[in-house]
């Protein structure tokens, strides 16, 4: 599906830009409203609903997005993604990555491969191939930060858990390879927020006491801009 231009960035303009992965709800839509008003927002995310009610706010806000309704484990749609930002900005300052699938719960040894595939085709290979294409975009000034999760070796978490540690992996090789050369890599942890994908983990949880998506992008965006 092609981009969805939003008119108002001139080509000629300055303006510092940054994607998000997986902004159609919780802390990637969080982030793109705390980000718009230093950065244009390229928002991407599967719901074109979430996605026209982020730009919304974002213009709310004052700043304006280009929706992406897009599928990350699509390598097509991310490469088309990749050179249309590359043709209308010419690089990426910021990427925050907060595209995640969390299978639903169950023992290691009921464990389906039909989630497993799923698991591993998003949190892992989707993360890889998206490296290899934002990597080039954000040259050696640029910033990609990624969401820790704790959840590795937990009983009943064995397709998230797994797939996340091995993203994790992945970000920290990379991490340790651009340390002296940039793009400068980031491996952050959100507190739990009462988010669609925690609902499916705790689903009788009291969730008037986590943090909300909005206070967590304000605490962690200052390490994110550091």
């Amino acid at each position: 599906m092609p981009l969805i231009k939003i008119p108002g960035i001139s080509l000629g303009m300055t303006v510092k830009t940054a994607l998000i992965t997986g902004a159609s709800r919780g802390l990637g839509a969080a982030l793109a409203k705390a980000l718009a008003p230093t950065h244009h927002i390229i928002a991407v995310g599967k719901t074109v609903g979430a996605l026209e009610e982020l730009d919304d706010a974002i213009r709310a806000l004052g700043g304006e997005a280009t929706l992406a309704p897009m599928d990350i484990t699509v390598p097509e749609a991310m490469q088309q993604l990749c050179r249309s930002i590359h043709d209308r900005w010419g690089a990426l300052d910021l990427w925050c990555h907060t595209a995640v699938h969390a299978a639903s719960l169950t023992p290691v040894s009921d464990m389906t491969d039909k989630d497993l595939t799923k698991s591993i085709a998003i949190n892992i290979t989707a993360t890889s191939r998206l490296i290899s294409y934002v990597a080039p975009l954000l040259q050696t000034s640029g910033k990609a930060v990624f969401f820790n999760d704790t959840k590795a070796g937990a009983q009943y978490f064995g397709h998230y858990g797994a797939t996340k540690a091995a993203q994790a992996a992945l970000v920290q090789s990379w991490a340790a390879e651009t340390a002296k050369t940039g793009p400068r890599v980031l491996a952050l942890t959100p507190n739990p927020m009462p988010t669609a994908t925690r609902a499916r983990f705790y689903p009788g949880e009291d969730r008037i006491r986590l943090a909300s998506p909005d206070s967590e992008a304000a605490r962690l965006l200052p390490e994110i801009l550091s």
